[in-house]
């Protein structure tokens, strides 16, 4: 799918940095629907193999960030909401829950500005990328349960792992939305700012990202996800197996040249 094709999203790659954007919203850049979830994973895989990606970015456009599953399709049955027990079954494997697989499958780190609310798998799509920074406008909402369903997308596993399971449970239990300022403090976000500087610090710290070791930075991101459910032993183990990689590289010895030159280092992803 060619980038001008999008209808749903706006995606660009400057300088290491892979930014896609929703932008509809007219539907409060609700996804659930098969067209907009196509989209967003046509740019995550384009992103998973870009050798110049070496940050994704996901912020977006109108006063939400993200509705999550469009509420209306629930109601009238359409859609991944559609087709009966069955159909609803297949409907949330064949599309939403594509996305947190390759968000969290994704090599590089990931970064979201959410700017407004983010409720329901609007909130579990923020919390999926490995650093969320909010805006004092932003709100989020794990509220299933207020329309009588479960995070279907995966949220009662991404939540604990943010927040904590005793907190996860208060959120999830009581569909409540914490306000931008509360999110930070509880660490559904990294940090709490002003609305015209949402995106200014999330690109700042992307680009800091991105002028780091790319070869690193994805074998760090490999470590993470394996530190969740690894034992110690055979963590450390693959530990020693993927610094030797490390030490390898032409960044490495970059990094070591430039601080024993003084200089600002230049890595090239080799």
């Amino acid at each position: 799918m060619a980038e001008n094709e999008y209808k749903n999203i706006k995606f660009t790659l400057e300088n290491g940095v892979a930014h896609m954007i929703l932008a509809r919203h007219d539907i409060r850049n609700a996804y659930s629907e098969r067209d907009f979830t196509d989209e967003i994973l046509d740019v995550l895989a384009k992103v998973q193999v870009h050798p110049d990606a070496r940050v994704f970015v996901m912020s977006a456009e109108g006063s939400a960030f993200s509705a999550g599953g469009n509420i209306k399709d629930m109601k009238d049955k359409k859609g991944i909401f559609g087709g009966g027990t069955a159909g609803v079954r297949r409907g949330y494997i064949e599309g939403i829950q594509r996305i947190p697989k390759a968000l969290y499958g994704l090599d590089i780190p990931s970064i979201s500005a959410v700017q407004g609310p983010a409720i329901g798998a609007g909130c579990d799509l923020a919390l999926y990328c490995d650093i969320t920074i909010c805006s004092t406008e932003a709100k989020f909402g794990e509220t299933f349960i207020n329309v009588g369903i479960i995070p279907g997308d995966g949220g009662a596993w991404i939540l604990p792992r943010r927040v904590g399971m005793q907190r996860a449970a208060e959120l999830t239990f009581t569909g409540r939305i914490v306000e931008g300022t509360e999110a930070a403090e509880i660490g559904l976000a990294l940090e709490c700012v002003e609305p015209d500087q949402l995106l200014p610090r999330t690109l700042e710290l992307a680009e800091t990202i991105a002028g780091r070791p790319p070869i690193t930075a994805r074998m760090l991101k490999t470590l993470f996800r394996q530190s969740l459910s690894a034992h110690l032993t055979d963590f450390l183990d693959n530990c020693a197996s993927i610094q030797a990689i490390c030490h390898s590289t032409d960044d490495h010895l970059e990094a070591v040249t430039s601080m024993l030159e003084k200089r600002s280092p230049t890595f090239h992803g080799k």
